[in-house]
């Protein structure tokens, strides 16, 4: 870490206090200049504790900016990853409409996320990854920026999480077939759209070559930052599928998946 721990600890308070908030912040980058990656992990530790003690429960990890088609729009230049809770992580199963009013500059996205049923190794290849792998669900990320016009560095994303909420479809257990589902992963496409006409088509490829291939670079990535390893249990959402689209109350969306046996999903933002 390049900044005093004084100032990583008002930052994080900041990032607390506009979680759920319709207010936006300058990027922590620009009155920071020396910001990296290593201090904004160190923010991420420290909401960690404090949501901890605050009683929530870490329920997994969230791999953000892994289509690298976006990175240029947003200025990022590389993936990040942040910790889901228990708060945030709902199954559209009972939960089909998520309050989004309170957040600014809402985007959608879908992805695909991993139960795992075994604790990864960072000297794993995709190959013994998938062992770890018990299921394969296609999901939503609600996802949002304090930053104005989603402008901010590869930190500033990483210290936020940019993230309101993951909300899972119906899982798949992939013990039975983990080489075909591998395939199907890396070549399955999706459609997410909006019933305001707006969608995007893309796919598991563009996650970094494939889901599982994303999950390899969180893996190694938590052994260089000094992240809380991932546990057998643990679900790992794996990065947008498409590029993200704007969204806000009264919309419903759509995730309509070809080439794999995941059902449609939606929902209802409110």
């Amino acid at each position: 870490m390049s900044l005093p721990k004084a100032i990583l600890s008002d930052i994080a308070n900041e990032v607390q206090d506009t979680r759920g908030v319709l207010r936006e912040i300058s990027p922590f980058t620009s009155r920071y200049p020396d910001f990296g990656l290593a201090d904004a992990y160190g923010v991420v530790e420290e909401i960690r504790r404090r949501r901890e003690a605050a009683g929530e429960r870490i329920v997994g990890r969230k791999i953000g900016f892994t289509n690298s088609s976006a990175w240029a729009g947003y200025g990022i230049t590389g993936p990040i990853w942040n910790y889901l809770y228990d708060q945030t992580t709902f199954d559209l199963r009972t939960k089909t409409r998520l309050a989004v009013a309170h957040w600014p500059n809402v985007r959608m996205e879908a992805e695909i996320a991993l139960g795992l049923s075994a604790a990864p190794d960072p000297r794993m290849d995709e190959h013994d990854l998938r062992l770890c792998v018990d299921w394969a669900a296609l999901d939503f990320e609600v996802c949002t920026s304090c930053f104005p016009d989603w402008r901010f560095d590869v930190a500033d994303g990483a210290a936020t999480g940019v993230h309101v909420a993951l909300l899972l479809g119906p899982r798949h257990y992939i013990e039975q077939d983990r080489e075909q589902w591998a395939k199907r992963l890396r070549s399955f496409s999706v459609t997410l759209a909006c019933e305001n006409g707006s969608s995007a088509t893309g796919g598991g490829s563009q996650v970094l070559g494939s889901p599982l291939a994303a999950l390899a670079y969180l893996v190694r990535e938590l052994d260089r930052f000094g992240g809380q390893p991932l546990k057998s249990g643990e679900i790992v959402t794996t990065g947008t599928l498409t590029v993200a689209l704007p969204a806000q109350s009264g919309q419903r969306w759509r995730a309509v998946p070809t080439g794999i046996p995941f059902e449609e999903i939606s929902l209802n933002l409110v």
